[in-house]
């Protein structure tokens, strides 16, 4: 069939051209909207420029056919071959493409915004420029192409494989990039700002200068890669791998990253404020100093000697165990939350709910925190829900009454002044408690449920894995047949509020203490 005659046919409503042989035709500004050229051979063809709106070339082949500023708009091309095509500057948005062959194809400022690409290969093409917003690239084939500048917010990407691909101040914002392959990827410049990166092989890529605030990378292996002046602020970090990545002066204010594995990274001048120092892997890390300021302006500079930054970094998070002697009830569970809720408005350390670890007998609540020194005040408002508050804030101020003790040789000059600063925060928490307690929002509720009444244990362990047990409910363990046994036992000992603390030894409680991480120090 000649080039004539299918237009003529075309016009008069004739659309049906499957299996057509079109080869070398030229076809250019051609208006053939909503035509069938499935399984179609058009190699070759010229349609430069046509209207092809809507149109069927499922499994059709164009290989190095000339498709400049066609309109895709909407076309069917599912399992259709484009090798070595040039589509520059042509409209495929809204098409389908699912396992479509683009290989070495030209897609420069092509516009693909929510293009179905499901499983297409698009290896060593040049999509630079493109526009593929909210495109569907979900196992696309994307290795060694070139995609710098092109948007791709909002796009699906997971399991994609972008390996040695060039993604040069590309837009991936907000992008699903779950599990996909980045290995040798250049993301230099690139906006990956709230995307998800969760699962990611990102191995020895370049994301210097990369844009990373708010994006889900946990997970994510990251070995080798270069992150020199990435911004990672507020990003999700969870055991992610950093093993010999370079992270100099990268911005890490506000991210959450325990369980990451810093071994052999480089971390020198990196932002740090508000980022936890525990929960970290930094064997043979290399640090010489890093930014502690809120604006990460340098106005706060932590400085190491040369080979040990690991009393600022360490691989253990403070934690407050607090132990019930009896199993979580389901209304129990509700008044703890409305407690918890009420205690983190007024207290912003607490800046999680707990963990919980529910047993036929017992219940663990896990309070992780961001520094040594807030173990003792925050374990003041963590137990204030319960029966056992008050003694707890008792045995607490005995640890400093031991501390304060005159002419006691273990403790130095820095770790007097240390005590200072603890007792101010103690003191505060536990006003804070007072205040909360007077309010009694949320806590009404927790007083009238026995789950609250049972004895507790209070367990502290610092950055250094120490632990020290603040309160030891002498009942703990004593099974009594009713609450009402419990309560008249407690109303009996009320008055010596017997706990652990009185039989801790000072040096005890000064190793626990000398042990501490502080910051600047």
């Amino acid at each position: 069939m000649t080039v004539e005659e299918l237009l003529e046919q075309y016009t008069a409503g004739i659309t049906n051209f499957s299996g057509i042989e079109l080869c070398e035709a030229n076809l250019s500004g051609a208006k053939l909207s909503g035509i069938n050229f499935s399984e179609a051979n058009l190699s070759v063809v010229n349609l430069s420029g046509a209207n092809l709106s809507d149109a069927n070339l499922s499994h059709a082949k164009l290989n190095v056919a000339r498709l400049s500023g066609v309109n895709f708009v909407g076309a069917i091309m599912n399992h259709a071959s484009l090798n070595v095509a040039n589509l520059i500057r042509a409209d495929l948005s809204r098409a389908q493409l699912r396992s479509a062959s683009l290989v070495r194809a030209e897609l420069i400022r092509a516009e693909l915004s929510r293009a179905d690409l499901f499983e297409a290969n698009l290896s060593n093409a040049d999509l630079r420029e493109a526009t593929l917003r909210k495109a569907n690239l979900r196992r696309a084939n994307l290795s060694e192409a070139s995609l710098k500048g092109s948007s791709l917010a909002g796009a699906n990407l997971e399991m994609a494989n972008l390996n040695a691909a060039d993604l040069h101040r590309t837009d991936l914002s907000g992008a699903n990039l779950r599990d996909a392959e980045f290995k040798q990827t250049n993301l230099t410049h690139a906006n990956l700002s709230g995307a998800d990166l969760s699962g990611a092989n990102l191995r020895w890529a370049d994301l210097s200068g990369a844009n990373l605030s708010w994006a889900d990378l946990s997970g994510a292996k990251l070995s080798g890669a270069n992150l020199m002046g990435a911004n990672l602020s507020n990003a999700n970090l969870t055991n992610t791998s950093f093993v010999h990545a370079n992270l100099t002066e990268a911005t890490l204010i506000k991210a959450e990253w325990i369980g990451a594995d810093l071994t052999g990274a480089t971390l020198t001048g990196a932002k740090l404020h508000s980022a936890s120092r525990f929960g970290l892997k930094t064997e043979g890390m290399i640090c010489e100093w890093v930014d502690l300021s809120p604006k990460g302006d340098r106005s706060i500079i932590q400085k190491f000697e040369a080979d040990d930054p690991g009393d600022f970094f360490n691989e253990t998070p403070p934690t407050i165990r607090i132990i019930v002697d009896a199993a979580l009830e389901p209304e129990a569970n509700f008044a703890l939350a409305g407690a918890y809720f009420h205690i983190a408005q007024e207290y912003r350390i607490i800046k999680q709910p707990p963990s919980m670890e529910i047993g036929r007998r017992r219940t663990v609540f896990t309070f992780r925190v961001d520094s040594d020194e807030a173990l003792l005040p925050t374990a003041c408002l963590a137990i204030l829900p319960f029966r056992d508050a008050t003694s707890t804030h008792k045995s607490i101020y005995q640890v400093i009454e031991i501390l304060n003790q005159e002419n006691v040789p273990e403790l130095d000059i820095k770790i007097s002044h240390r005590v200072k600063q603890l007792t101010t925060l103690i003191e505060q928490a536990i006003s804070q408690a007072q205040t909360i307690r007077q309010m009694k929002k949320n806590l009404e509720l927790a007083a009238k449920i026995n789950f609250f009444r049972a004895p507790t244990q209070t367990i502290l362990t610092n950055s250094s894995a120490q632990t020290l047990t603040v309160y030891d409910n002498p009942y703990f363990g004593k099974k009594f047949i009713n609450p009402s046994q419990l309560d008249a036992a407690f109303l009996a000992d009320k008055s010596s509020e017997i706990s652990t603390i009185a039989s801790l030894s000072l040096n005890i409680v000064v190793d626990f203490l000398k042990s501490f991480h502080y910051i600047n120090e």
